[in-house]
């Protein structure tokens, strides 16, 4: 006959009971879940009331967004005498192919003493489909105006033959203003700033006048100047376009015609 067996106390079954609490306990707080991440910000462009483009506009590089931020911590260079581009009566190339002009709503505006801006909308409660920092202070364009008829050329290099790049995307430009060179124009992407002025002239097809600008300055320096009216857009070739301000008359021409050139 086999030894009798040993019989096991509840004292001696305890130790193995706790431990396997433990072990379940340690196991639940290992699979605990981490609290959901905040929701994320809304855009500034999402308040906004103006309408998206039929094109929606190509997202920039960093590159081209750090490129682009130095070059407008350069100041403004004095205004030295310059060839204009050689467009003939104030027009393209006849041996170029021209399509039919295109009417776009397009807005000067900017702080008296401070850079002007471009922006060209397909219609005037629609975004921004093209903003340009000139290289010029709005005081400065008011008076050529002013004066008469005025020509801005914004011209940039040709690329290569395998580079696909639009000739509105360019990021930097040469500008000349009547025959003389003012500096680099930068094209960028539509701030918080902007969208409000555009909100603002929503209803404004033509006109011009000042918009409450900068609270802590006071006077005509911190009022935003603008002008808004209806260009047409000639496209030349893939290298030449051009905005033909329409006068309201229809009979005097156009006073003010901006040319975007590669060269």
């Amino acid at each position: 006959m086999g030894e009798p067996t040993k019989a096991v106390s509840r004292e001696q079954q305890r130790p193995s009971a706790v431990a396997a609490s433990s072990s379940s306990s340690s196991s639940t707080q290992t699979t605990t879940v981490p609290p959901a991440p905040p929701p994320p910000l809304p855009s500034p462009i999402s308040n906004s009331t103006l309408l998206q483009p039929s094109i929606k506009k190509k997202h920039k590089t960093k590159v081209f967004c750090v490129f682009r931020s130095v070059l407008r911590s350069f100041p403004i260079i004095t205004p030295t005498a310059c060839k204009m581009p050689h467009l003939p009566g104030g027009r393209l190339d006849a041996s170029s192919t021209v399509t039919s002009g295109v009417r776009v709503s397009g807005t000067l505006f900017g702080y008296r003493k401070g850079r002007v801006c471009l922006s060209i909308q397909e219609s005037s409660n629609t975004l921004p489909s093209f903003i340009v920092e000139l290289a010029m202070q709005t005081n400065v364009l008011q008076k050529e105006m002013s004066s008469g008829m005025v020509r801005i050329a914004l011209e940039c290099e040709k690329r290569g033959d395998k580079d696909k790049t639009r000739l509105m995307d360019e990021p930097v430009w040469t500008m000349f203003c009547n025959g003389k060179k003012t500096g680099y124009a930068v094209k960028r992407e539509a701030t918080e700033e902007d969208l409000n002025v555009m909100e603002l002239l929503k209803a404004v097809t033509m006109g011009a006048g000042v918009l409450p600008g900068k609270s802590d300055v006071e006077g005509p320096d911190g009022e935003m100047a603008y002008m808004r009216a209806l260009f047409e857009r000639v496209v030349g070739s893939k290298d030449s376009e051009t905005l033909y301000m329409l006068s309201p008359e229809g009979n005097n021409g156009p006073e003010l015609s901006i040319f975007f050139v590669r060269i």
